[in-house]
């Protein structure tokens, strides 16, 4: 029998809210819970269930600065409104609500335990959709981020001197993550995401290749706007899984934010649910140790969808392309008339497509000559 696979989860995910006018709906967790239970892919054979505990003070100051920790739950323990603009607090961006301080704690205690049952658990893989909080900095929140999982979680791996590959396919950047090892070899960090020069974060371009140790261990590969399955698909194969291979990692960690597709309402790409699924059973084929984490997703519906054949994907059990039945009525509540739990194919328009092209092309081209010959490729 094959090593289990874990899915990480608790109700608490969904129990706060960033507000009614905030793009951010945490309501996508349980939507996403249920899509897989109607699904039957909470007790497909070979996986497992496992809550999350929360992230510890000590775990914590790994990476965030004891300052802000504390400006952070004094604020969440507050019930009048708080701000602290230095530290990212308290704004439209990154609101502060009771409660908020073990709300990301939980969250980023899922992400431990996804990394703690691939490594000491036995399971060949495991996911935790509450986790990918990539734009969370050591002092100042971010992006709806505040505080930075994958980076506190791998901390005790990198002390026992593991090497890791981070894989992020949000539609945006990964820039807080790829900051804490910009200047380290020990963990190579993979970024495709639209193109940063009018879009969120502004950064992520193909020239930031890190520093010191870590030059060559920092990829960007920033996609035009309106980059559709095959501009993606390119990437992938030519930059993503070539550079995994030849680092030889310990361990591989993705973050699967579903904000790519194409009707996402933050982001230009024009991606389905077909690279969510490609993508995943790349990364299960790569044989490695492998945690997947969320991230991103301003579509609830899309959310659920793409994390369901996420999680199809990385358990190996079959699911049909329509919606089943008895979660419909609920699906229709964020997106009427919805009935497909796949995307129908879809290709960017001829003008759109040549931009892309050109601009992926860019990118491989100075990629081959700056940085491939550093990893022998």
């Amino acid at each position: 029998m094959s090593a289990p696979r874990a899915l990480v989860y608790a109700p608490q995910f969904s129990a706060y809210s960033y507000g009614e006018a905030h793009p951010f709906k945490v309501e996508r967790y349980r939507l996403t819970y249920e899509l897989m239970g109607h699904c039957g892919l909470l007790d497909f054979p070979g996986t497992i269930q496992v809550a999350p505990p929360y992230a510890s003070r000590r775990q914590l100051e790994a990476f965030h600065r004891p300052d802000y920790l504390d400006t952070l739950e004094r604020f969440s323990q507050a019930d009048g409104p708080q701000a602290n603009f230095r530290y990212g607090l308290g704004d439209v961006e990154n609101p502060v609500f009771h409660g908020l301080y073990d709300w990301a704690r939980l969250m980023c205690g899922g992400t431990i335990e996804a990394l703690r049952q691939v490594t000491e658990g036995g399971c060949r893989a495991a996911f935790s959709m509450a986790g990918g909080w990539h734009h969370s900095h050591s002092a100042r929140a971010s992006g709806f981020c505040y505080l930075n999982d994958v980076v506190v979680a791998l901390q005790p791996l990198l002390a026992a001197g593991k090497r890791v590959v981070y894989v992020d396919l949000d539609g945006h950047h990964g820039d807080a993550v790829q900051e804490a090892f910009y200047q380290s070899a020990q963990v190579l960090t993979i970024s495709i995401h639209e193109n940063g020069k009018d879009f969120y974060p502004y950064s992520g371009f193909v020239e930031e290749v890190g520093e010191g140790a870590g030059y060559g261990y920092s990829i960007n590969v920033p996609l035009a706007a309106h980059s559709d399955d095959l501009i993606f698909e390119q990437a992938f194969k030519k930059v993503v899984l070539p550079l995994i291979a030849a680092y030889r990692p310990d361990l591989l960690i993705t973050q699967m934010g579903a904000d790519f597709l194409r009707t996402d309402p933050l982001t230009r790409l024009e991606c389905t649910t077909a690279m969510m699924e490609y993508a995943a059973r790349a990364f299960l084929a790569t044989g490695l140790p492998w945690v997947a984490v969320g991230g991103g997703g301003y579509d609830r519906l899309n959310v659920a969808r793409a994390w369901t054949l996420l999680w199809a994907a990385m358990t190996g059990a079959p699911v049909a392309d329509a919606l089943p039945l008895a979660f419909v009525p609920l699906a229709r509540q964020f997106t009427p008339g919805a009935l497909a739990l796949r995307d129908a194919p879809h290709l960017a328009t001829p003008d759109d497509y040549c931009r892309a092209q050109q601009a992926l092309d860019t990118c491989l081209r100075f990629l081959e000559r700056r940085i491939f010959p550093l990893h022998r490729l």
